[in-house]
């Protein structure tokens, strides 16, 4: 094995685990280890786990994966961004201690077909993104506990923009006894309030002037039912509407969901979430709203 320096990047499971045992407990009340899982094509977003994983923990690696698990047919796996050589700039940066960079063939040695999977409960994957993505949250979860698995982490840092997977991905550290502490890190947003997302690279001029549309229609619903002036489910009814007349847009959910269960609500609760998909152009954007 090659000695690990600060901000190393390693790339084989038994190189990462022979890292991984030599960090000792430096009698430090900060958790030992961090963990930031990434598909790499790093943004703000990202890096914000990054600091803050940093700021809070002796030792942090970052992962940078695309799993071949979670995309379905016709989706965009092959042209997925690849920039490993800036994300691990901006690793080195932010005070990572690894970039786990492992291959397709050192994750999946036997193949990603017909391999052993982590299922989570149907009623927490067949709605919302899991009725446009059939498979997808079998291949995220599956994907995260072997991440886990490996990591050995005190700690693991998920945005909240990826509602639903972050949900998924509580339950099964829950029900599997996982003890790595998954730490949820708020949606970070361009100034006209686009969340950050790896695929946003992918809209022309005019696509991305229309995307912040997606959360400013949350905000509306949000204010429009704590307000009083609707009920949800008409502010819910008109914003699907209006989102819908738009030609650029190709509205699949707008919903108000138990921030928990993802079960859906018809009546204004606290706290609850609003989630929404839709296709703008060639390119799927999801976003969410916790209401509190």
């Amino acid at each position: 094995m090659k000695s690990i320096t600060e901000t190393s990047v390693i790339e084989t499971v038994q190189d990462y685990r022979s890292w991984r045992s030599s960090l000792i407990e430096a009698g430090s009340q900060r958790p030992l280890l961090g963990f930031v899982p990434t598909m790499g094509a790093l943004h703000d977003g990202h890096m914000t786990l990054i600091r803050r994983a940093v700021r809070e923990c002796q030792h942090v690696v970052v992962s940078t994966f695309v799993n071949p698990l979670q995309f379905g047919p016709g989706e965009d796996f092959d042209r997925y961004p690849r920039t490993f050589d800036k994300d691990l700039a901006l690793c080195r940066e932010a005070g990572a201690a690894v970039v786990f960079h492992p291959s397709v063939d050192e994750l999946y040695a036997s193949g990603h077909q017909g391999n052993t999977t982590v299922i989570p409960p149907a009623a927490l994957t067949d709605r919302l993104c899991g009725s446009f993505r059939p498979g997808h949250f079998v291949g995220v979860a599956t994907v995260v506990m072997k991440l886990f698995s490996i990591a050995q982490a005190t700690q693991a840092y998920f945005g909240e923009k990826d509602y639903q997977q972050l949900t998924i991905i509580r339950r099964m550290v829950a029900d599997l006894n996982v003890p790595t502490e998954v730490v949820a890190v708020p949606t970070v947003r361009e100034s006209d309030g686009l969340a950050l997302s790896s695929r946003n690279v992918y809209l022309n001029y005019d696509e991305r002037k229309r995307a912040p549309e997606l959360y400013r229609t949350l905000c509306v619903v949000r204010e429009e039912s704590i307000s009083g002036r609707r009920t949800l489910e008409e502010a819910l009814r008109i914003a699907r509407e209006k989102l819908s007349k738009v030609p650029e847009f190709a509205l699949q959910y707008l919903e108000a969901c138990d921030p928990n269960t993802l079960e859906p609500l018809k009546e204004l609760k606290t706290p609850m979430v609003l989630l929404v998909a839709a296709k703008l152009g060639s390119v799927r954007l999801i976003d969410n709203l916790i209401v509190n």
